[in-house]
């Protein structure tokens, strides 16, 4: 019976694997059907989190550029926030999705649940429309869409797939800061603060506490600017930590259309980066900032962190050092007070 047994879960582990290998395949068919020909391409519309933009879109799309040599004039990213740096090297040229659709369609996606571009949505195909009409482009353009990425990785992050995987197709280099026009003056030195509730942070009572300390503490080193929007364009909400004379907050400051290209820029500047797991601390590092991601929660993160502790190191990128509060809350402490500055302890 347990050679049976054992033979039955081999067969069930290769119908997995085959069935894996299937979609992968179909995967790479349709990416390669984009790509035929010589006619210009667009990318996008990237509607979902900065996350999985920074990690995985713009490092996967590097890699197919390099792939399948497809020269830059041939790419069009069509994205929102004024990311164009982050695709240089892409793409020939950057359609600011805000130029086509309002702040309040992109928050009615947040409302309904499908931030996510999974599939192909008659938002997005609208997008497309009015970007190829603005552009003078052919109808019948094709379309890189940015379901074809979470399509391609689903398997990497369901644990189907090894590391190695996701590092055969992704590209990773140091992001060069734009030359955004800043809301506020900026102290000389200072850290740039994230902080809003997600799954790997979870707006609970222990947390807040936490949190507060953190960022009290920091600012006891350096002054402190949050990247509060005030925008609504996720579905993330901003911890509300409380201000002092040495917090400076962005809340109320952006534009729709440069909110991500100003956070870029206002994080190269920085000494360090302090912002929960996900989003903008995937992008610090390749800014080459010293990076505190800050997590109370790991469960659905370890295929993400595993990949950045991995192609950090070899870009160049600045240090990325996870904090887990839950650790720190099992053990009854809060973070402490900053060492100061001066005290020989800092070495990033």
């Amino acid at each position: 019976m347990r050679i049976v047994s054992r033979w039955r879960s081999r067969a069930h582990r290769v119908g997995e694997q085959w069935s894996t290998w299937h979609e992968e395949w179909g995967v790479e068919r349709d990416l390669e059907r984009v790509l035929a020909g010589t006619q210009p391409v667009i990318v996008g519309p990237w509607l979902s989190e900065v996350g999985y933009e920074v990690l995985y879109w713009v490092p996967f799309l590097r890699w197919i550029a390099a792939a399948y040599r497809i020269p830059e004039e041939r790419l069009i990213v069509l994205s929102r926030g004024g990311t164009a740096s982050w695709y240089q090297g892409i793409a020939s040229r950057y359609v600011e999705v805000f130029d086509y659709a309002t702040a309040s369609e992109l928050s009615d996606r947040v409302a309904a649940g499908t931030l996510k571009q999974r599939d192909v949505s008659e938002f997005d195909r609208g997008l497309v429309r009015r970007a190829v009409e603005g552009l003078g482009l052919d109808p019948d353009v094709s379309v890189l869409h940015p379901s074809l990425m979470f399509r391609w990785f689903a398997p990497f992050w369901s644990g189907k797939e090894t590391l190695g995987f996701a590092e055969r197709h992704t590209r990773y280099t140091r992001v060069t800061p734009p030359a955004a026009t800043l809301p506020v003056q900026l102290p000389d030195e200072y850290a740039a603060v994230k902080l809003y509730a997600a799954r790997s942070l979870p707006d609970e009572p222990a947390v807040r506490t936490q949190l507060r300390a953190l960022v009290h503490g920091l600012s006891e080193w350096l002054p402190v600017v949050q990247l509060e929007t005030g925008l609504g364009l996720d579905d993330h909400a901003d911890y509300d930590l409380g201000m002092n004379e040495r917090v400076v907050s962005l809340s109320g400051r952006l534009d729709v259309r440069t909110n991500l290209a100003v956070q870029t820029q206002v994080i190269s500047g920085a000494r360090l980066f302090l912002g929960t797991c996900g989003g903008l601390a995937w992008l610090a590092p390749l800014l080459g900032v010293a990076t505190v991601p800050v997590l109370a929660d790991a469960s659905f993160l370890h295929a993400h962190l595993h990949l950045a502790r991995r192609v950090y190191g070899r870009t160049g990128a600045g240090s990325f050092s996870p904090v887990d509060l839950h650790g720190l809350t099992i053990a009854g402490l809060t973070a402490g007070r900053g060492l100061g500055v001066g005290d020989g302890q800092r070495s990033f």
